[in-house]
């Protein structure tokens, strides 16, 4: 039988205490970054733009000179010569003349404002200027987008495409990221058999380590594959030895219940101390799932079926790599929908319904739970868009209750 089950918040409390803490970082280029957790804040050392430029194609010109002009009584300016882009501008305005400009570069010094080049007309060497300019139109300020000593990036933030921007911007070309989590993801169970292989009778496919690979690789980690061990208890101590050995991360699935070959719960606790932190957990589904630590390192043992095992990834094994990998925190994708039916608990367990959204013509949000008939069906989580938690002292949630979905 389990031991004391744990509710869902001592679980996770048991995790908190186990302070964790960030694996070590190195650096990286910047076309190797993304997708990398940066590892240090990011200030810039330079005004950007560090000049100011023009936003358009046009001429520079004293902003007072324009005052009044319009198509019927022209501003007339005298062409002073021309700013190019990519070099400091040879040429000065004075009162009376206009400098031709292109997008990005330098306002010439005496200019404080630009017209469009649709807004003139040029004659010989004078500039008739169409419709008139305030000052600072058409230019970008030095600074205005990112100041010098300006904190643009913070320790934490995963390093997407407008990051990697920003870094560029700022003339970074190297930077320091955290080290990505290992996962070792295997199975157990004498029936399980890897896919591409013939499948005997009495025999199932390996859902869970591909489906949990998949699901370390979505949560930032570098899943490392080790196949399907069979319930053998030396066998299975010596493939989470190895395990520990390789990756900073072990999850497993199956052999975690209370038949004759759930050897899982005694074989992580001989690993190494403190051993077992908890086996089982007040909850529907998922009850079974197990946390051993080895050192400082953490192993989970999932449940076998499909459903129950990603959905315990979810709760409790993505924030710790989310943790170790150097991640800002979690931000909850929830949503308000009502009930389509009544939904019961499990009495005395949290329940986790999983449920699949629809709009009605009204503009109502309503989540149906996703009929499996199994928790070992994978198409829950298939057909699911997230689920619904029901407390454990609440026997169910009525009919067009507003409740939240957190989603996946």
């Amino acid at each position: 039988m389990f031991r004391k089950l744990l509710t869902l918040e001592e679980a996770k409390d048991t995790i908190n205490r186990l302070k964790l803490t960030t694996l070590d970082s190195e650096k990286t280029s910047l076309l190797n970054a993304h997708n990398r957790i940066l590892a240090e804040d990011i200030t810039s050392n330079f005004d950007i733009p560090p000049f100011d430029r023009s936003t358009v194609d046009g001429y520079a010109v004293k902003a007072a000179d324009t005052f009044g002009a319009d198509e019927n009584e022209p501003k007339k300016l005298k062409d002073c010569g021309t700013v190019n882009i990519g070099e400091l501008p040879k040429v000065s305005v004075s009162i009376g003349h206009a400098a031709g400009i292109v997008t990005g570069a330098p306002i010439p010094e005496g200019a404080d404002a630009v017209v469009m080049v649709e807004n003139t007309e040029k004659k010989n060497d004078v500039v008739q200027v169409l419709s008139s300019v305030t000052r600072s139109e058409n230019v970008m300020k030095k600074g205005s987008d990112i100041k010098k000593g300006e904190s643009v990036l913070r320790a934490g933030q995963v390093l997407r495409s407008r990051e990697i921007g920003v870094l560029a911007a700022v003339g970074v070309d190297c930077v320091k990221v955290y080290l990505i989590p290992k996962v070792a993801v295997l199975s157990t169970g004498g029936e399980v058999t890897e896919p591409g292989k013939a499948l005997l009778p009495g025999k199932i496919f390996d859902i869970n380590a591909y489906s949990i690979y998949a699901a370390v690789l979505e949560c930032g980690g570098t899943p490392v594959y080790l196949g399907v061990v069979s319930d053998d208890q030396v066998r299975l101590r010596e493939a989470l030895k190895k395990a520990l050995e390789r990756t900073d991360i072990v999850v497993t699935s199956g052999g975690v219940s209370v038949g004759p070959k759930d050897f899982m719960p005694m074989t992580v606790a001989s690993l190494g101390e403190p051993g077992l932190l908890f086996s089982g957990v007040a909850v529907k589904p998922g009850k079974p799932t197990t946390l051993a630590l080895a050192g400082r390192k953490p192993i989970f043992a999932l449940p076998g079926h499909p459903a129950s095992a990603l959905l315990m990834f979810q709760l409790l094994v993505r924030p710790v790599i989310w943790q170790l990998s150097g991640r800002m925190a979690m931000e909850r994708k929830a949503v308000k929908a009502l009930a389509g039916i009544r939904m019961f608990s499990a009495k005395g367990r949290r329940t986790f319904v999983m449920v699949k959204l629809r709009k009605t013509k009204s503009g109502r949000v309503v989540a149906n739970p996703v009929e499996t008939g199994a928790s070992g069906a994978i198409t829950t989580l298939a057909k699911a868009d997230g689920y619904v938690e029901i407390p454990d002292n609440q026997v169910f949630v009525d009919k067009e209750e507003e409740i939240e979905v957190e989603l996946f």
